[in-house]
């Protein structure tokens, strides 16, 4: 059985390999049925308002997920600012604003935290996949922490990069945890995709990818 989205976007992996027809939303598939999430040529049925972006530190979640908000009008939350206090500590308020945020009507932000995970996924319509490889995160991570650190790049709440030889000496250090962790976001859409629940999951596995997804069917929603 191949994963997939089982929500009101749904395509059955015949469809997607043969005529491409949306699937009854309405209709369970068989246990047999293979469903699988949208490729970047998939156009999207309606304009979502309730968006999460998903990846690996350094695979661009906050760039993709500010131009969603951008295209379409939906106001864009950076979740590494409500959970980031000054010195890196985690803000006290961040589990009641990040509710608060899940319960409204709109928005696009970093499906992060497992704290409020579940708040946002049971809200959201949306959740964009950057399914990109270790080596094209890295090629990512290694270069934006450098120009952080180099240029004392100010980020959440006067927070700024620690020095690199901290690498060697801590093992949450951004680079090492995006190598780290970069299995636990596969782990954590397969589960996503098995809910029968789950909302439609777009998967975008290169940087071309996601420009074009951004050109096509996102440009094809977007707001005048």
């Amino acid at each position: 059985m191949v994963h997939g989205v089982h929500g009101p976007w749904a395509v059955c992996t015949a469809d997607r390999l043969g005529a491409g027809n949306p699937v009854d939303a309405r209709a369970r598939p068989p246990d047999d049925a293979g469903m699988e999430p949208l490729a970047w040529d998939h156009p999207l049925p309606l304009r979502p308002r309730r968006i999460l972006v998903t990846g690996t530190s350094g695979a661009g979640k906050t760039t993709l997920a500010r131009a969603l908000g951008e295209r379409l009008g939906v106001p864009h939350t950076d979740i590494d600012g409500l959970f980031h206090g000054p010195n890196w500590v985690p803000r006290p308020e961040f589990v009641a604003e990040a509710t608060a945020l899940a319960a409204t009507d709109e928005w696009v932000t970093e499906w992060q935290y497992s704290l409020v995970r579940p708040l946002f996924l049971a809200r959201a319509e949306l959740l964009v996949w950057l399914d990109h490889s270790r080596a094209h995160v890295m090629r990512q991570i290694v270069p934006r922490t450098l120009h952080r650190r180099f240029h004392r790049v100010e980020m959440w709440n006067g927070n700024v990069e620690p020095p690199l030889w901290t690498i060697f000496t801590r093992r949450d250090h951004i680079v090492r945890w995006a190598w780290r962790a970069h299995r636990k976001t596969t782990t954590r859409v397969h589960e996503v995709l098995a809910r029968h629940d789950a909302p439609v999951v777009v998967r975008l596995r290169t940087r071309r990818e996601v420009h074009a997804w951004l050109a096509g069917p996102v440009a094809a929603l977007s707001v005048p």
